[in-house]
């Protein structure tokens, strides 16, 4: 190796430690006991705000229940060895994204870990991982993005849309801690593993928490339209943006559809682009999460599609339902 190759090792691992010092504070160990005192479960999660708000995984503050964890004994252990009790807030099984509420964390008292844009982030960047894998707390490993736009079953066998697939290494208890970019802003929540498979591990974009947060901040849980498409972020051919005179550069193509479903109703099929609702462009799966609000559950909407095959859109009359709550 010569000089320039230590040069750029040295400030690949100068930017890793940066990263886990800043933010490595705001990582807490997630400890559930039973009502007998027994361990229930364990994980990682992380501050978010200045007054001890948490974001964690659902699975983790659930622990296999299958009912909230509201009754539930919930402990966060820091890095500078502070433990407190901590208290559930809402979560939310579909995203497998959930909020604690530290319990005497003064204000101020931990710097909560910045939040990024998962949409601005690209294939090959630095991805940094910090968590409690396996019961070693404050475990910082480094890797890149290995590819955007998954999409991911949850265990209530909804799809989460754009997950982050990464090969930092994760271990049971990383879930619910942060992936970072070089710069320390979270984008995105570790959440599972691939058995069985090296270096395959997923997050749930920090752009889909941004949604969810706030909801479960105000109600507890996540009230959304559902209309049972599982789908990715592709980027369009200017032999379709011209043509058809696009102005997105970007459409969801609909990997799955679930019988049932408002979607099949409709007439949606796999391999369809979704391009719109009711006149609004649809261009990442991100897009389509946020576009299926509380406001459309029940109401009519006008999908803009195009078929493989086609030269025109096609304009499908859905109505989307509200999702089931686990």
């Amino acid at each position: 190796m010569g000089a320039r190759d230590f040069e750029l090792l040295d400030a690949y691992s100068q930017t890793v430690s940066q990263v886990a010092e800043r933010v490595g504070p705001s990582v807490a160990a997630v400890q559930l006991h039973d009502r007998q005192g027994k361990p229930a479960g364990s994980g990682s999660g992380f501050l978010f705000t200045p007054d001890g708000y948490l974001l964690s995984n659902s699975h983790v503050v659930r622990a296999g229940q299958a009912r909230r964890p509201d009754g539930a004994a919930i402990h966060a252990s820091f890095s500078d060895g502070r433990r407190f009790s901590a208290r559930w807030v809402g979560d939310d099984p579909h995203t497998d994204l959930a909020v604690l509420q530290v319990d005497g964390l003064s204000q101020g008292a931990l710097t909560p870990a910045p939040l990024g844009r998962s949409a601005q982030v690209r294939r090959g960047e630095i991805a940094i991982a910090i968590g409690n894998p396996l019961g070693f707390e404050h475990t910082v490993t480094a890797g890149i993005v290995s590819a955007l736009g998954r999409s991911m079953r949850a265990s209530t066998g909804r799809m989460i849309p754009d997950v982050i697939q990464t090969d930092a290494a994760l271990n049971p208890g990383n879930s619910g801690g942060p992936l970072l970019d070089s710069r320390g802003e979270v984008i995105g929540v570790n959440t599972a593993i691939i058995a069985q498979a090296q270096a395959i591990c997923f997050a749930v974009a920090i752009d889909i928490a941004a949604v969810v947060i706030p909801q479960l901040l105000r109600h507890g849980r996540v009230r959304r339209g559902w209309l049972g498409v599982g789908g990715s972020t592709m980027a369009l051919d200017r032999r379709i943006i011209v043509p058809l005179g696009l102005q997105q550069s970007h459409a969801v193509r609909v990997m799955s559809v679930e019988p049932g479903s408002p979607a099949e109703q409709a007439g949606l099929l796999s391999g369809d682009l979704l391009l719109g609702i009711d006149g609004q462009d649809i261009a990442s799966v991100d897009a389509l999460y946020q576009a299926l609000h509380p406001e459309r559950v029940g109401r009519d909407c006008m999908l803009k599609v195009l078929r493989p095959g086609s030269s025109s859109p096609l304009y499908l009359h859905a109505r989307p339902v509200e999702a089931a709550q686990a």
